[in-house]
């Protein structure tokens, strides 16, 4: 299939695409970016990492998008006494039988909802290390696979630090995008209130969530997306583009910064480029494109590079962020 033929494929499919946001928005207003990466996410079955302060819309948005999708969704609240078996699930002595049983945790789900992940200990944040990268589950001595498609959307509050256990940086590697989750505008949080307000007085209470929502995609549906987004065309030179600004991260010699040395103590890992290049084919088919475009690359490195960004001591110091090195890095790299 060429670009043109692919391009009207595209375009015969964003009207899923469009009915999907539009239910979406019945609830959620605002988040534009947050509800584009989600479907980035969708896409490509790339996990997520969110990071916000509470009451964004974070958990409202991933659940609604579940209720569009024709999809097993399970939530999990995670908190310091969690144990691995309260994810994966356990085995079970069933006394009729006198056998042992499997009972499958929540993890078991087409879309898993990891609520304040941060707040789970070193053995639960392992045991879902291993789902989300082998997609496979341990209970006893018997492996599971979990069911296709599998995503993990996971939350966190970079703010409230008691209590919680920061994410190794292999786990953090795992997760496709890291996104950081901003305050509405003034005018969207104004719509939101009328919004909540006439929900209240039709007795419903001031929740978003109790805003019914259809089912608009079915896992076919799903299934046949994500073969489009597949074959969006990436050129060679877009490829290269790609490697140049993750190679940069780990030498920035190569591009004559050699004042980030002291701000990087590690670059990106290789998975960086796989999933810059993969986001990016997603962003360009969001926007109706059948081909990768530059600008797609730089719009999506954010999200893909500032969780990979290792700092030195010297650059926390500095205050002195993660996405203000990927600027610095953009605009020295050359676009194709």
């Amino acid at each position: 299939m060429d670009v043109q033929q692919l391009t009207a494929v595209v375009g015969q499919q964003s009207s899923k695409i469009n009915a999907l946001v539009s239910e979406i928005r019945k609830r959620v207003i605002g988040q534009g970016i947050l509800l584009e990466r989600l479907l980035i996410g969708m896409l490509t079955g790339g996990h997520i990492l969110l990071e916000g302060v509470p009451g964004l819309a974070k958990t409202l948005t991933i659940k609604t998008l579940s209720e569009c999708l024709d999809l097993e969704f399970h939530r999990i609240q995670f908190t310091p006494d969690l144990l691995p078996a309260d994810l994966i699930g356990t085995l079970i002595y069933n006394q009729k039988s006198g056998e042992f049983i499997a009972r499958r945790g929540p993890v078991f789900a087409n879309m898993v909802l990891a609520d304040e992940i941060n707040r789970a200990p070193a053995k639960v944040q392992s045991a879902l290390l291993e789902a989300m990268q082998e997609r496979r589950v341990t209970i006893g001595d018997t492996t599971y696979s979990l069911p296709e498609p599998f995503l993990v959307l996971a939350t966190q509050n970079p703010v409230e630090q008691e209590g919680t256990y920061p994410l190794p940086e292999a786990q953090v590697d795992r997760f496709m995008l890291k996104v950081v989750v901003d305050y509405p505008s003034r005018k969207e949080e104004r719509e939101m209130l009328d919004k909540l307000i006439s929900t209240a007085v039709q007795g419903d209470g001031a929740d978003a969530s109790s805003i019914a929502v259809e089912k608009v995609l079915s896992k076919s549906d799903l299934v046949t997306l994500r073969s489009t987004v597949n074959k969006i065309y990436v050129d060679e030179r877009i490829k290269d583009y790609s490697l140049d600004i993750v190679q940069a991260t780990r030498n920035p010699s190569l591009i004559k910064l050699d004042e980030l040395k002291s701000l990087i103590r590690y670059g990106a890992s290789p998975r960086a480029t796989i999933y810059l290049t993969l986001a990016a084919k997603a962003y360009a088919y969001l926007k109706g494109r059948a081909y990768v475009i530059p600008d797609d690359i730089k719009t999506i490195c954010y999200d893909v590079l500032r969780h990979r960004l290792l700092l030195t001591y010297e650059a926390e110091a500095e205050n002195v962020t993660s996405d203000e090195l990927i600027k610095r890095i953009l605009d020295r790299v050359t676009a194709p």
